[in-house]
């Protein structure tokens, strides 16, 4: 049974182990909160105590990478609210302990922020140069770029659209809001259950060196879908601004 280890057993992080365990994989996860570690080890994956800082690594993290043929790197950046961190010196700082380890393929969950979101609408391809606009777009892209270039291990780039699941939508947000931008603006969301689909058929097909944009196929404007499924779920519809 091959071992991976998932840094970040969150919202995408921890079914998606669940589901890797389901495959006969071996998994190591990590959790910044105590509290989770007895939820893991319940859900069969070996729990670690891991957090990732600007200046340093707290935790048991050459251990959380022993014996792991692919590491998934699924940490978000935190830049919003007062404090600010900076991603990139976070992931510089692993970096350097998945050189020493056992470690040759890394999955890096990222995200289609590393595109512009203005306009003129465009349709964007893994080909094209990305230019993003938000600091956390940017930072993404500097961290995917600094992976790639490693030669230690080889690196594949997913970059998921908008988060979506049972339990997550953009619209307990948006409901009731008002002069909501963009009402014409394409929506790029992807549900969580393909998010874990694509991971689990990177593996099955060794598409390594790669860089995937990954969103629903399906492109409402902002306006009809999040007025349909508010209406799906009866709250308040958002106001747009047209």
């Amino acid at each position: 049974m091959k071992q991976i280890s998932i840094l970040g057993c969150g919202w995408l992080g921890l079914p998606l182990a669940k589901t890797l365990i389901k495959n006969n994989f071996l998994v190591n996860g990590s959790t910044t909160s105590e509290n989770k570690i007895q939820i893991l080890k319940n859900s069969g994956i070996n729990p670690f105590l891991i957090e990732i800082l600007e200046n340093k690594i707290s935790g048991e993290i050459e251990n959380f990478l022993e014996n792991t043929d692919v590491l998934i790197i699924d940490i978000p950046p935190k830049l919003r609210g007062t404090i600010a961190e900076n991603f990139v010196s976070k992931i510089e700082n692993l970096i350097p302990f998945i050189e020493k380890s056992a470690v040759r393929k890394v999955i890096f969950v990222s995200s289609t922020s590393v595109y512009s979101d203005g306009f003129p609408i465009e349709i964007y391809t893994e080909k094209q140069q990305p230019n993003p606009e938000t600091e956390s777009g940017k930072q993404l892209l500097e961290v995917e770029n600094r992976l790639l270039k490693n030669a230690m291990f080889v690196t594949i780039i997913l970059r998921f659209g908008g988060l979506i699941g049972v339990d997550r939508n953009p619209i307990t947000f948006l409901s009731g809001k008002k002069n909501v931008e963009n009402p014409e603006a394409p929506i790029n969301l992807i549900h969580q259950e393909d998010c874990i689909g694509i991971i689990l058929k990177i593996l099955e097909t060794r598409s390594w060196n790669e860089v995937y944009n990954c969103v629903n196929p399906f492109h409402p404007t902002r306006k009809e879908y999040y007025t349909q499924k508010a209406i799906e779920l009866e709250i308040p519809i958002p106001e747009f601004d047209d």
